[in-house]
Parts: C-alpha cells; sequence; structure tokens
C-alpha cells in the first residue's frame, strides 16, 4: 500500500505525457508530410466557388493557402458541402475545416475552433409580398436551408412548429429553389443573398430579420492544441500585418471588424 500514490502519480504523469503527444500529432504529421489537407466550400460564392477552368477561388480558399504558406507546407484543397464538412474532419479527410464554420455551443462539444477570420451574418431573407419580421412570422410557413449549415440549426430552434424547414444538400439546390419559387424564403449568409438577386432579379430576395450576427472560424479536431495554437499563431500574425484584411476586403468588399481584427486568441 506504501506505494500506491508513487505508482498512482508515475501513472498520471504518464498520461499527461501521453496527452501531449496525442495532442501534438496531428500539427507534426503535417510537417511530416509535408502537406494540410483543407476542407473548403466549392459552391458558397463568394467563399468557395468553382472557376470556368475548375479552379477553386474564394475568400475560405485564400485563407486555406494563407495558412499553409505560413505553415511552410503545401496546401490539398478537400471540396466539401455544408452537410459533411464536420464529419470530414472528424473521419480524418480533413486536418482542417475552412468553410463558413460558425462556432455554437453544440459544435464545441465535438470539435474545436481557431479565433474569427471572416465576418458572416445568418438572416432571412425573401420575396418583398411575404411579410416576416421575426421568427414568430414564420408560422406556417415554410423557408429554405442548406442542411447542416448555421442557419439550419439555428431555425430549427428558433421557429414555430407550424414553420417548415426544407432542407437542401447545398447552397446550389437551396437557391435553386429559391429561383424556381419551390421556397420564398431562405435562412442564409446575407453575401450569399446578395448573390441570389442576380440570380432571381423578379423575386429579389429582401432582408426580413437578421437570425445572428456571426463570423467564421477554421475548425479542427478536438484534443489538437499544438495545431490549434499554430493556425491561431498565422491568424493573428496575419491580423496585424494587414493580409487578412486585404482577403476579407478583396472577396467581401467590406473591412474586417475592427472588433474581429484586434481580438487574438
Amino acid at each position: 500500500m506504501k506505494f500506491a500514490k508513487p505508482v498512482l502519480a508515475v501513472s498520471l504523469a504518464l498520461l499527461g505525457l501521453s496527452t501531449q503527444v496525442a495532442q501534438a500529432d496531428a500539427l507534426a504529421d503535417i510537417q511530416k508530410a509535408g502537406t494540410v489537407r483543407i476542407a473548403v466550400p466549392q459552391d458558397f460564392a463568394p467563399f468557395g466557388s468553382v472557376t470556368s477552368d475548375l479552379q477553386l477561388q474564394g475568400l475560405d480558399i485564400d485563407v486555406a493557402k494563407l495558412i499553409a504558406q505560413k505553415m511552410g507546407v503545401k496546401v490539398q484543397l478537400v471540396p466539401v458541402a455544408s452537410a459533411n464538412r464536420i464529419a470530414y474532419l472528424q473521419t480524418h479527410k480533413a486536418d482542417l475545416v475552412i468553410s463558413t464554420l460558425g462556432k455554437n455551443a453544440e459544435r464545441e462539444k465535438v470539435i474545436d475552433f481557431s479565433q474569427s477570420y471572416a465576418p458572416y451574418n445568418n438572416s432571412v431573407f425573401g420575396v418583398a409580398s411575404v411579410q416576416v419580421s421575426g421568427p414568430a412570422d414564420l408560422a406556417g410557413k415554410t423557408v429554405g436551408v442548406a442542411r447542416g449549415t448555421f442557419q439550419d440549426l439555428q431555425l430549427t430552434d428558433t421557429a414555430p412548429k407550424s414553420a417548415t424547414i426544407k432542407r437542401y444538400e447545398d447552397n446550389n439546390a437551396m437557391i435553386s429553389a429559391y429561383v424556381s419559387g419551390q421556397v420564398q424564403l431562405v435562412g442564409t449568409g446575407d453575401f450569399v443573398a446578395y448573390a441570389l438577386a442576380e440570380k432571381a432579379p423578379g423575386n429579389k430576395p429582401v432582408l426580413k430579420y437578421i437570425i445572428n450576427e456571426s463570423s467564421c472560424s477554421v475548425g479542427l479536431n478536438k484534443g489538437e492544441a499544438a495545431l490549434l495554437g499554430k493556425v491561431n499563431e498565422v491568424l493573428t500574425a496575419a491580423k496585424k500585418s494587414g493580409e487578412l484584411n486585404a482577403i476579407v476586403q478583396k472577396w467581401l468588399n467590406v473591412p474586417l471588424p475592427a472588433k474581429m481584427a484586434t481580438t487574438f486568441q
């Protein structure tokens, strides 16, 4: 019995050491491979879309390339949809997710988040003739969302039970549904709605109400402290140098919000 405490202490120390090693594995593996796999959007301009020559472009793509460059490794872009981006991370098909990912309590139970790198408001938009000014006004109405997005989660929590939330597999499907008149209301990011106006000039989407003021963060698996620290180090430096502001300004036509630009992690 007199050896129980020392043995326990040694066991705990070894456990702590093994945890530190596990946390460092993801970053070490990336550095060893010389490549970081980053899940990015491909149907969500201006954050991510495909050019006529089949190249990915957008705000999230530029941030992914910036992080890889500052880490000193190559980037492998992994196109994902909103519904499967977290699954790609959890099944280790990607090391990081940079895909308009918003932070909330439910997601924080399963993955970790970096500091914010871009603004992203979530709102309800619709045709002018439909009167909606808040969640209660969605009673008896149908609203389209991209499955698994922040808007999907938020409207599920706040819309009346009589509201119908129609979920589409990606933003293109949701946009098509609005343009064709299948839905008159959509829950989406502000920048998506403004782009929507170009495709549906006859039913130009009107802002009904802001669901939530949000922001985008990099997602990564739990327990990867070294990798999280490296990503935050890169984002902090990019905020201070103005590189991140230039990317946001380029794609969103607005500067990085002052509070976000001076908040580090």
